[in-house]
């Protein structure tokens, strides 16, 4: 299996990292100033459940090679249109784009421009960043990913992405469905971003105020109420561990795109909640919380955009 990464950022170049480490043939497509650093330093990725050194085969855009068996497709929502560009003429009719991407609306996108067929789910479980020295560097020991078709049949294609992620340190799975995995995780992701966007908190500095606790389960139950309507019930094992992420004391965590916000960068807030909340709207789910944080989120982006 030929295995076509796009970009070896904190999500590409851990989970692209540990198949190269394995022996899987993978292949980074990256910008020329991210392909001249790992033609030149390699691929570094620091973990506590082992580092990775490796010097990897890499791909700039545009460059000539055969089409690849999957891709897996890890950038920012708001890249989503140039990383198809730059993805698409490595893929044959059979071939497969696994997105890692946060929340829901990308697939009808890449279903839209690379069609339907070509298109599996996937979600990653993991705390990573990219430093400013190109080193992709593990937070904590969680690196766990699934991924299946939007169908929910298990595929040959699957299953034998699954055998090379077997011979990781990752853990991977096909769940019996991709779709409801993708959707608990969205409701967990759009609640946290809601409530650490709008406080400008961390889990822990919300649990610190008197009404931050009930604020988050209003924000959590929002979101639990139109995966519902929309049939896709969170199990009772992912609403525990989302109740948990949400209210743990003196917790560091927050979303990634509070944390964008506070360091007046693009957010993936549109994509996450507002996506959930004009999903809740169209089924005739009260949103009050996600629509006042998309208002939040809006009036950054605007200011980002006015320079």
């Amino acid at each position: 299996m030929r295995i076509l990464v796009l970009g070896a950022g904190a999500i590409g170049g851990y989970f692209g990292g540990r198949l190269a480490e394995a022996g899987a043939d993978v292949t980074f497509l990256v910008r020329a100033r991210r392909k001249a650093e790992l033609d030149k330093g390699g691929l570094i990725v620091k973990s506590a459940t082992g580092d990775i050194s490796l010097r990897p085969k890499t791909l700039a855009a545009g460059g000539a090679a055969a089409p690849f068996d999957v891709v897996l497709l890890s950038c920012k929502s708001y890249d989503l249109a140039s990383a198809i560009e730059a993805v698409a003429p490595y893929m044959a009719n059979d071939s497969a784009v696994v997105p890692l991407l946060n929340g829901l609306r990308h697939l009808d996108t890449l279903a839209d421009a690379l069609g339907r067929e070509r298109v599996m789910g996937g979600a990653c479980y993991i705390g990573a960043t990219l430093d400013g020295e190109g080193v992709v560097r593990h937070i904590g020991e969680l690196q766990a990913l699934s991924f299946g078709e939007l169908s929910g049949e298990r595929t040959a294609r699957a299953e034998a992405l699954l055998a090379q992620f077997a011979r990781t340190k990752a853990q991977a799975s096909i769940p019996p469905s991709i779709l409801q995995s993708m959707w608990e995780k969205f409701v967990m992701l759009a609640a946290l971003a809601a409530a650490t966007t709008l406080t400008r908190a961390t889990v822990g500095e919300l649990m610190a105020a008197p009404s931050g606790e009930a604020f988050a389960l209003r924000a959590l139950a929002e979101c639990t109420a139109v995966a519902t309507a929309a049939g896709h019930a969170p199990g009772a094992s992912s609403m525990t561990q989302s109740r948990t992420l949400l209210t743990t004391r003196g917790s560091p965590f927050a979303a990634s795109t509070m944390r964008d916000m506070l360091a007046g960068r693009r957010t993936e807030g549109d994509h996450i909640v507002g996506d959930m909340m004009r999903r809740g709207a169209a089924l005739g789910v009260a949103v009050p919380i996600l629509a006042a944080a998309l208002t939040n989120l809006e009036v950054h982006e605007a200011r980002l955009a006015r320079g």
